[in-house]
């Protein structure tokens, strides 16, 4: 491991990429430090750190760091940005015009990213507006405290601008890094929004269960990173042949490869889906009238260690990873490919045969794995329940997310070293 990291700043490219890397976190982690102006920042610090990892302000933090729980001007962080990828990516297969730019190559990938900013921008400044009422209502934090105290038409307009444009210069970031830095830009961002919590959990755990608790804490989160590990690197290989083929004088063909297909193959996608879509009805809770939706809503949903918020949890999780699956690997569109290559799976004939092949694969392959990420997500917050621990209730999703871009930077790291004849981290 020493070894690897010092032949990591031995090569002068890939240590600038990772000192650039991290010189875009620092900018980051103190861009979510700095409030929003307007904001009563005494009010602020005296709740948001007992409120900081309760309810929707929870979820938020999960992905936006502590921008939220300071009003700061990052404070939405990469929210619209993950949003907005998901639905680009889901209308890939739904839209034409999407489609057609997905099959481009290079061309189509850049009209694909340029709607996506579109999108972003779009979404940041209604969640912005959604966020600026929700601070002055004090329903975020659950304590009915006005964080606003001149709330005007005039200052919340330009609140939303400030947010609006936070979440841009954020993504922006975040392509910087993508682009010259080491490893994908948003995960990167989340990876460092997600690391900085974890001590923060392990002091409240602690606060309330001492030592012997921590302990607990920790072999149990020992347990579930090397299942996640497991998961993660897990793969059924779809041999695949080609066939010879004579063109002038030469000979083309006659190979074998493989098609990897991952047990985990959606990631930590269904899992964010999944919290996005139970974040709707909290939305719409601070804006309908009805009292009887608003109580049902709190004591069901707001909280996410109840067991209707967990079961709902579950379900939505297994529910899109199979969606998910099926829109990013359509198996018709995978063997109509193969088949215009020359190839062929051997036993099964090119066309429906194959098809029906790999999506019988795929079906048994995305099971288990979107059970895995049900209980990743669900059995940490039971436990952490049953011992009346409502802090910390995205722990699981928190590892999860964790391991899986530090697999995948990792692999990028040593793709580079063995560029170089080098020895990488993963061996």
């Amino acid at each position: 491991m020493l070894s690897s990291l010092r032949n990591m700043f031995r090569v002068a490219d890939l240590r600038n990429k990772v000192l650039f890397t991290l010189l875009v976190i620092t900018i980051y982690q103190i861009g979510i430090n700095v409030p929003v102006p307007g904001i009563d920042f005494q009010k602020i610090q005296s709740i948001s750190a007992k409120s900081q990892h309760n309810g929707i302000l929870g979820y938020l933090s999960l992905f936006a760091g502590s921008g939220i729980s300071h009003a700061a001007v990052l404070g939405l962080g990469i929210m619209p940005y993950i949003t907005s990828s998901i639905i680009i990516q889901l209308l890939s297969g739904v839209i034409p015009k999407f489609e057609q730019w997905r099959d481009q190559g290079a061309v189509g990938q850049k009209k694909l990213t340029q709607a996506t900013r579109y999108l972003t921008v779009g979404l940041a400044v209604m969640q912005s507006a959604g966020l600026v009422f929700l601070w002055h209502s004090g329903n975020l934090f659950t304590t009915h405290t006005d964080l606003i105290p001149d709330f005007t038409a005039a200052h919340v307009i330009f609140m939303i601008l400030i947010l609006t444009a936070g979440t841009a210069f954020v993504m922006w970031l975040g392509e910087l890094i993508t682009q010259r830095g080491i490893g994908n830009g948003m995960s990167i961002l989340i990876f460092s929004n997600v690391i900085s919590a974890i001590p923060i959990y392990g002091q409240f755990i602690k606060a309330d269960k001492g030592w012997v608790g921590l302990a607990i804490v920790v072999v149990v989160t020992l347990i579930l990173l090397v299942a996640i590990v497991f998961m993660e690197q897990g793969q059924r290989r779809i041999p695949v042949t080609f066939a010879k083929r004579v063109q002038g004088r030469r000979m083309y063909g006659g190979q074998s490869t493989y098609i990897p297909l991952k047990v985990n193959q959606a990631g930590v996608i269904p899992i964010i889906f999944a919290s996005s879509l139970l974040y709707i009805p909290v939305l719409i809770s601070n804006v309908v009238p009805w009292h009887t939706y608003r109580n049902w809503v709190q004591n069901n949903l707001l909280n996410p260690t109840d067991g209707v918020y967990l079961i709902c949890y579950g379900l939505l999780i297994v529910v899109f990873t199979f969606f998910y699956v099926h829109v990013t690997f359509d198996p018709y569109q995978q063997a109509d490919q193969i088949r215009k290559q020359g190839g062929y799976i051997p036993g099964f004939r090119p066309g429906p045969p194959t098809q029906r092949y790999l999506s019988r694969i795929l079906n048994r392959l995305t099971l288990p794995g979107s059970l895995f990420l049900a209980a990743v997500a669900l059995i940490p917050s039971v436990l952490l329940a049953s011992w009346h621990i409502s802090n910390i209730p995205y722990f699981g999703t928190t590892l999860l997310i964790a391991v899986g871009v530090a697999l995948e930077t990792m692999k990028q790291i040593d793709s580079q070293l063995m560029m170089r004849n080098y020895e990488g981290f993963l061996q």
